[in-house]
C-alpha cells in the first residue's frame, strides 16, 4: 500500500497504515541498534545506544498495544524512508577509521533516525486524538516522549565532547 493508494481511503485507514509504518521502523531500528553500539568508542554513546536499545523493544510493545485498542491487527508494512535513514548510517559509519569521528557520525545517523521517529509519532498522537482516541494518544505520546529525550542527549552528547574529539 503505497501513501497515495486507493486502500487510504479515511483518516482511520491513514492513522492505521502510518502505525503500520512506524511499527516496521521501530523494528528495524531494533535490529540495528546493537551494530550501532558494536561500533561506537565513546563509553557514554555505548551506553546511551543500550539504554535506547530498550526504549524502542518497549516502543515496539506500545505500538502493539495501539493496534490492539484501535481493534487491528499488528502488521508492519514497508517503510523506505527509515530503510535509506539506517542504509546511509550503516555506509557512512562504516567508512570512517577514526574512532572519535566515527563516534560523531553515530550520533549523527541515530538523529536522523530519533527526527523521523518524532515526526511519525508526533503525527499519529494528533491523529489519534481527531479521531477520538485519546487512549491511543497517550499510549503514543509516551514512545513521543522518549524520542525527544533520546535526541536530546545525543545532542548534548555530541556538542559537549564527541563533535570536539571528533573535530581535533
Amino acid at each position: 500500500m503505497g501513501l497515495f493508494s486507493k486502500d487510504i481511503k479515511t483518516m482511520n485507514d491513514l492513522f492505521v497504515h502510518t502505525l503500520q509504518d512506524i511499527y516496521y521502523a521501530e523494528k528495524k531500528i531494533a535490529k540495528s541498534l546493537p551494530t550501532m553500539i558494536d561500533k561506537a568508542t565513546d563509553a557514554q554513546l555505548k551506553a546511551d545506544f543500550k539504554h535506547h536499545l530498550g526504549e524502542t523493544e518497549n516502543h515496539i510493545l506500545r505500538v502493539e498495544e495501539v493496534f490492539k485498542m484501535h481493534g487491528v491487527e499488528p502488521k508492519a508494512v514497508n517503510c523506505p524512508a527509515i530503510d535509506g535513514i539506517i542504509d546511509e548510517a550503516e555506509e557512512v559509519t562504516g567508512d570512517v577509521a577514526d574512532k572519535q569521528v566515527r563516534d560523531a557520525a553515530l550520533i549523527a545517523a541515530a538523529q536522523a533516525v530519533e527526527h523521523y521517529e518524532m515526526t511519525r509519532y508526533g503525527t499519529l498522537v494528533a491523529w489519534a486524538k481527531l479521531l477520538g482516541r485519546p487512549d491511543c494518544a497517550s499510549v503514543l505520546q509516551k514512545n513521543l516522549a522518549e524520542e525527544k529525550n533520546a535526541d536530546s542527549k545525543l545532542t548534548k552528547l555530541a556538542e559537549s565532547k564527541v563533535n570536539l574529539y571528533a573535530a581535533e
